[in-house]
């Protein structure tokens, strides 16, 4: 892996206009990703993992937001150089969402839809070869009847593996994939992210998948980060993190995972619910919900203490 990471978010802050007053649903985050990792952001729904994902390159609706802290991918600095940002958004950093059907145009085929993300000036065959050989990278069985078809025509998981594909046509450096099997069946779950995963190893490309599902990071990551409020409260190493968590938050996440073992004990959830942007309590926002909380936690946010190639943003822990 390079010295200095290939994407790094430092003290990232994402602040809304809104009639109420001002929201920012992102207060700190920093990050880091290396060429040809494979990081995870996890956290439950509302922690403002897709406000980060999508502020990164000031995608809709982060583009109206107020950024402010830094955002540097090889070392170019895309909050103040308009330039970079260009140039990432033309190929250094491609997404994949969560929903294929509603991220696909519906009246066009799939062939011109893949066409509009390769570089211009490619001569016809070429560009059919590449629609085509792209397709095939994906695992879809008859790239050819695939590149023909409208959405309408394919599965769910099949127009995944066709944004996919999109996101793969300008050689991007960084795949920002943001909940990219949540609405697909276990099955196929499995067969996008291995695709993905072995894609991603090929092409010696980076990877941050936002998840809520530590199956998936367990499996698939190299380093995970875990959201909540838009903070990070815990990072490491995937399997030390996993194998000894040291944030309640992240317990809590892990003591909610299904498992089929009979001797594990039941399902244990985490009470209450993240609260919303411009709601957040004083202090620590995990507090109210945490079983381990004393009355300094409420007093001031917890600063994020780095050693060992982990991280921890706890009183308490």
């Amino acid at each position: 892996m390079d010295a200095v990471p290939l994407l790094e978010v430092e003290n990232l802050s994402v602040t809304f206009r809104t009639p109420g007053g001002e929201v920012t649903p992102v207060p700190e985050v920093s990050l880091r990703v290396r060429a040809g990792e494979r990081v995870a952001l996890v956290g439950e729904s509302g922690c403002g993992k897709s406000v980060t994902a999508l502020s990164l390159t000031a995608l809709p609706p982060t583009d109206r937001a107020r950024r402010a802290g830094a955002i540097r991918f090889d070392g170019h600095d895309l909050l103040g150089d308009p330039k970079a940002l260009r140039a990432v958004r033309r190929g250094g950093v491609a997404y994949v969402f969560q929903d294929p059907m509603a991220s696909l145009n519906p009246v066009l085929r799939v062939r011109a839809q893949i066409a509009e993300a390769l570089p211009a000036g490619l001569p016809r065959a070429a560009r059919r070869d590449r629609i085509l050989g792209l397709l095939a990278d994906v695992g879809l069985p008859d790239p050819a009847r695939a590149a023909e078809a409208f959405p309408c025509e394919l599965s769910g998981g099949q127009c995944q593996r066709v944004m996919l594909a999109m996101a793969l046509a300008a050689d991007p450096r960084l795949l920002v994939a943001d909940e990219p099997t949540t609405a697909l069946d276990v099955t196929t779950q499995r067969r996008i992210l291995g695709v993905m995963d072995g894609l991603a190893r090929k092409r010696g490309m980076a990877v941050l998948l936002i998840t809520h599902n530590l199956g998936i990071v367990a499996n698939y990551m190299q380093r995970l980060y875990v959201m909540y409020a838009g903070r990070i409260v815990e990072s490491g190493p995937v399997r030390d993190v996993l194998a000894a968590p040291r944030h309640p938050y992240t317990r809590g996440l892990l003591a909610a995972v299904p498992s089929l073992r009979l001797d594990k004990p039941r399902l244990r959830d985490i009470p209450g619910t993240v609260p919303p942007p411009g709601r957040f309590p004083a202090g620590c926002a995990f507090a109210p919900r945490c079983p381990r909380a004393v009355p300094a936690c409420s007093a001031a946010v917890p600063p994020l203490a780095e050693a060992g190639g982990r991280a921890l943003r706890c009183l308490n822990p």
